[in-house]
């Protein structure tokens, strides 16, 4: 429909009331999974959402969260909390960071974009620098998409590339970082028999160098900028191979801890600084943890850490990180475009909306909610509301985080009467579950559970409805599998953690004494996913969804 014809204004559900206040609560990390030892949801003390599961089975199922459901590549693609907060609040499913870049690719389309001729500019004259994480872990990068990008810049006219690699060990398995740094080694070799000087510059492991998220401690983004601009770090060595095995012979060393690493000439000096007349790309596709680079790279008016230079460069993202920030300016594939969100329609529709998470989590209940945009719809129909999350140290020391002040916001806001929709996100599965302390992650889920009782009861003095999710699974599967399911254990005989998302489904919970009766989950949608909790909850709302939604997940019997 052209965009003259559009209204923003939805058809009346036949069968459902409007006006009932709904609570839309997402779990972060809260996937279904075999009872065992391991699934941390399963050993600890969750009433609330076990009462869910036991309560009526047609108002409790599971949805897809991973793969092609939230518009990623692959079904081996585990889900994670940006995509899949598009899902739910988009109620259709978009090709997304890994999968646009792979079309890009394939089609060779990154190399007529604005993004990739402005960074060509420098390569006459300058050096080539790309930056990002070396795994093939799916979830912020992907090592074939860097070997394409290296070929085809190459191909494209850089003369002199300079990798600066960071190593994973959270989204695959800790010591990887080895071979895959051989593998870049030996394409990095095949490039300088072809004539281009290429090589890797810098390194080390993620949570140490570059990427931190949500300012949480810029002392990680000063490590990789004085390492990769500077060419300044504690450590020197003559090979990237040399430097991950050295560095991983520390006692207790993991690759996501490495510290950083600069690689030196035979003169003792550094081999790839990043200097005036440069282009700079950083390769991840997810944004979380390349924003704070972006903003130390991009910004002539920067006071985190000191700079001491602030090269003159060409710098492109692999993607926009930040939709509202614009950031970086420059990118080598555009973002899909969201339109149309569930949360747009609905405060068009005059439904009052209330979001509110903590800081971590923030921007996935509003931001990513409603499309990879920022602010409000119509600011005089809602109100966000973000609670700071703890600061300067790892979430497992506190595992509660901040379930209870979230759980009383939605509280007050539901008694308020004020919104007709109060939709929060409970972070503590996944964050504690990414610590891998287990213990700890057990504290996590209880804490949300506790949450989400409260929010229950609340629901249940108004008259109102609750719908339940998650994002995509994690504390639900703490441990790594062999093809059979099998735990796999280290050589001392220890299992191995998993820190990482899963590929299990989540649940969706509907009810509430406002649910009109009748209502339960269609059975011929068995294959839905996140996307289709959208059509869902405008449904609850009193609306039909748009026509091209996915189909909503519930349907009304007459008694």
């Amino acid at each position: 429909m052209g965009s003259s014809g559009f209204s923003w204004k939805l058809n009346d559900h036949p069968k459902l009331p409007k006006g009932k206040i709904i609570a839309v609560v997402v779990l972060d990390g809260w996937g279904e999974a075999n009872p065992n030892q391991y699934n941390c949801i399963h050993v600890a003390e969750t009433p609330a959402m076990d009462s869910l599961k036991k309560g009526a089975p047609e108002k409790w199922r599971l949805v897809k969260a991973h793969g092609k459901a939230v518009g990623l590549p692959t079904d081996d693609d585990m889900g994670n909390s940006e995509v899949g907060h598009n899902a739910l609040g988009a109620g259709r499913i978009f090709a997304q960071g890994a999968k646009l870049v792979d079309l890009a690719l394939a089609s060779g389309k990154i190399y007529e974009g604005e993004g990739f001729k402005y960074i060509k500019e420098s390569f006459e004259t300058g050096t080539l620098h790309l930056i990002g994480l070396l795994s093939d872990g799916g979830v912020h990068s992907r090592l074939d998409q860097l070997q394409l990008l290296l070929k085809g810049a190459s191909e494209h006219g850089a003369k002199r590339i300079r990798v600066h690699v960071l190593t994973d060990g959270r989204d695959v398995l800790d010591g990887t970082s080895i071979g895959f740094v051989e593998t870049l080694e030996n394409d990095l070799a095949k490039l300088r028999e072809k004539g281009v000087d290429a090589q890797i510059a810098s390194g080390g492991g993620r949570m140490q160098v570059t990427m931190d998220r949500y300012e949480n401690d810029w002392d990680v983004v000063k490590r990789g900028w004085d390492a990769q601009v500077l060419g300044e770090a504690p450590h020197k060595f003559k090979s990237a191979v040399e430097a991950v095995k050295k560095l991983r012979e520390a006692p207790n060393a993991n690759d996501q801890y490495l510290p950083p690493f600069v690689i030196v000439d035979d003169n003792g000096k550094p081999v790839g600084p990043i200097v005036d007349g440069d282009a700079v790309v950083t390769f991840n596709f997810r944004a979380d943890r390349m924003v704070m680079l972006a903003k130390a790279l991009e910004y002539e008016d920067f006071d985190k850490f000191d700079r001491v230079r602030f090269p003159k460069i060409r710098y492109s993202g692999m993607l926009q990180y930040d939709g509202e920030l614009k950031l970086p300016s420059h990118y080598l594939v555009s973002p899909p475009e969201i339109d149309r969100t569930s949360g747009e329609y609905l405060v068009h529709n005059g439904v009052r909306t209330f979001a509110c998470s903590e800081t971590v989590k923030f921007g996935h209940v509003t931001f990513f909610w409603n499309g990879n945009r920022s602010g409000y719809f119509k600011q005089e129909m809602e109100e966000y509301v973000e609670i700071p999350s703890d600061f300067g140290i790892t979430f497992n020391v506190e595992p509660k985080m901040k379930a209870l002040e979230i759980a009383e916001k939605a509280r007050d806001a539901i008694l308020s009467r004020k919104f007709d929709q109060v939709r929060v996100n409970l972070p503590n599965s996944d964050m504690v579950g990414h610590t891998g302390d287990i213990e700890a992650t057990i504290v996590a889920c209880k804490a949300a559970d506790d949450a989400v009782k409260m929010i229950l009861d609340t629901i249940e003095q108004v008259g109102g409805i609750y719908v339940v999710t998650a994002d995509h699974g994690n504390a639900e599967d703490m441990v790594k599998r062999n093809k059979k399911g099998e735990p796999l254990l280290d050589k001392n005989g220890n299992i191995q953690i998993l820190t990482s998302h899963t590929l299990q489904p989540v649940p969706v919970a509907i009810g509430g004494p406002g649910l009109a009766p009748g209502v339960r989950f269609r059975e011929d949608v068995p294959d839905g996913g996140l996307a289709n909790v959208a059509a869902t909850v405008m449904n609850l709302h009193g609306f039909e969804a748009p026509a091209d939604y996915e189909s909503t997940l519930i349907e009304v019997v007459d008694n």
